[in-house]
């Protein structure tokens, strides 16, 4: 049950050094870990745990975000905007990462589980709303050039257009997402899945490279 003194710090709260030390005092007391959501709604810009890692000057948290514990949001320099509109999850040990040429945004109501990471270089990340994202999926819009007689790592970052996640897609756990995807509204991606084409509304696709194998009735 969330205490009166917890409800008057979060009130305090946001994203600037006092409103993040509101949230910790806002959080003495209370249980861990997915029992501390109910402190999300509470503040402007949700709850951000003690120990989350938020850099950058275009970072924008909604209402009723719920940033968990070792959470790192990271804006590169030149790295474009990380948008997380209303009650959006991130759980543990994700990380956010945009460089130049990138940008994430991700939907009201979608929950992305722990040590997932999002790495938006050279293109953009789309996550719709209310999606249901796995432990342990990645998402990459870039790939890098690769010509003959130049050291790979010498050579720039290229994108076919970045990823889109429509509204209401679940992806499994370990999912792996490429440049160049979009994932249809209600799509499953099943566990293990490397997305590498495209996946229409409401299929069902897994495997290696992922295939659509079904829709939903």
């Amino acid at each position: 049950m969330t205490s009166r003194w917890s409800v008057i710090w979060m009130r305090r709260s946001n994203l600037s050094r006092w409103g993040r030390f509101c949230m910790r005092l806002a959080a003495l007391g209370q249980p861990p870990y997915k029992a501390r959501r109910p402190l999300a709604r509470l503040g402007r810009n949700g709850y951000v745990a003690p120990s989350a890692t938020i850099y950058g000057d275009d970072i924008a948290l909604a209402a009723g975000c719920f940033v968990d514990e070792r959470v790192t949001i990271f804006q590169h320099p030149g790295g474009g905007p990380v948008t997380l509109a209303e009650r959006v999850h991130l759980y543990r040990d994700c990380i956010v990462e945009t460089g130049p040429g990138g940008s994430l945004s991700i939907g009201e109501d979608t929950h992305v589980q722990p040590r997932c990471q999002f790495t938006a270089f050279a293109g953009p990340i789309r996550i719709g709303a209310r999606v249901q994202i796995a432990p342990n999926c990645s998402f990459y819009p870039y790939d890098h050039s690769f010509a003959a007689g130049e050291e790979i790592a010498a050579q720039p970052l290229r994108s076919k257009g970045g990823i889109v996640v429509g509204d209401g897609a679940w992806l499994g756990v370990g999912v792996t997402v490429l440049d160049g995807v979009t994932i249809g509204d209600g799509a499953v991606i099943g566990a293990g899945a490397v997305v590498t084409e495209s996946v229409p509304a409401n299929a069902i696709a897994v495997g290696v490279p992922a295939q659509v194998v079904g829709f939903r009735r």
